[in-house]
C-alpha cells in the first residue's frame, strides 16, 4: 500500500473497528475524514447478487464521467473481470477480510494511469458484513484524469489484507500475484483458496 489516501482511510478503518474483524456502518464518521470523503466509496449487495454503489464520491464520479451511484461495481472493469471482481466484494463480506488491488485505468482515448483501489467490510448491523467502505486513488497525478473519463479498469495485482490473522507464520501469507487474463484460475478461486488457508491455519 503506497497511496497517502488508502493507507489513511485502511488505518481509519483499523481504527473504529476496535478488537472485532469489521466495524458497524454506523461507527463510519465522515467528519473524521472529511479530506477522504471525494475519494471514498460503500458498496452494498441486493437481492439479485449484484453488487453495486450505494455511494461513490465526487472525485471517483469525475474519474468516469458519471453519477455511480446504484451501478455495479463490476462496470468499471475490463471485460472478463466482473465475475472475479464481484465475487472478490462478496468475499470481503462473508470473510470479513479487506482486500488491496492495484489496476491500470483506460481512459476513452488511450490514456492509461495506475490507480489503488482498497475494499473493506462494513456492518449495517451486528450480523454478518453487508456492505463494504472502499476508495479509488490514483498512484501518481496526471493532467488528464478528471477531464477525460476512464473507460474501464484492468486489474493487476491483488492481494489480501489479513490484519486479524498476524499470528500466522509470514510464509504463508503469501500474495495474491495472478493477473486474470491469460490465466488458467480465476482470480475469484484464487481468493477462495487464500481465504481457507488462512482459515486453516487459524484453527490450528
Amino acid at each position: 500500500m503506497r497511496v497517502q489516501t488508502t493507507i489513511e482511510i485502511f488505518d481509519y478503518w483499523n481504527r473504529i473497528r476496535g478488537a472485532a474483524d469489521a466495524p458497524l456502518k454506523s461507527q463510519v464518521e465522515p467528519s473524521a475524514v472529511p479530506h477522504l470523503l471525494q475519494s471514498l466509496f460503500i458498496l452494498e449487495g441486493r437481492e439479485d447478487g449484484d453488487i453495486v454503489f450505494r455511494l461513490a464520491g465526487t472525485r471517483i464520479c469525475d474519474l468516469f464521467g458519471r453519477d455511480l451511484r446504484g451501478e455495479r461495481f463490476s462496470s468499471l472493469w475490463a471485460h472478463g473481470q466482473h465475475g472475479d471482481i464481484e465475487r472478490t466484494a462478496i468475499g470481503v463480506m462473508d470473510h470479513a477480510m479487506p482486500a488491496l488491488f492495484n489496476a491500470t485505468g483506460y481512459s476513452t482515448v488511450g490514456h492509461q494511469a495506475s490507480f489503488e483501489i482498497i475494499m473493506m467490510p462494513l456492518r449495517s448491523s451486528h450480523a454478518a458484513c453487508d456492505r463494504v467502505l472502499g476508495a479509488i486513488a490514483p498512484v501518481a497525478a496526471a493532467s488528464w484524469l478528471e477531464i477525460v473519463p476512464l473507460e474501464l479498469l484492468a486489474l493487476d495485482r491483488s492481494r489480501l489484507l489479513p490484519e486479524k490473522f498476524s499470528k500466522v507464520a509470514p510464509a504463508e501469507l503469501r500474495p495474491i500475484n495472478e493477473s486474470v487474463a491469460g490465466k488458467g484460475i480465476g482470480f475469484g478461486q484464487v481468493m477462495r483458496r487464500v481465504v481457507s488457508q488462512l482459515l486453516s491455519a487459524e484453527a490450528r
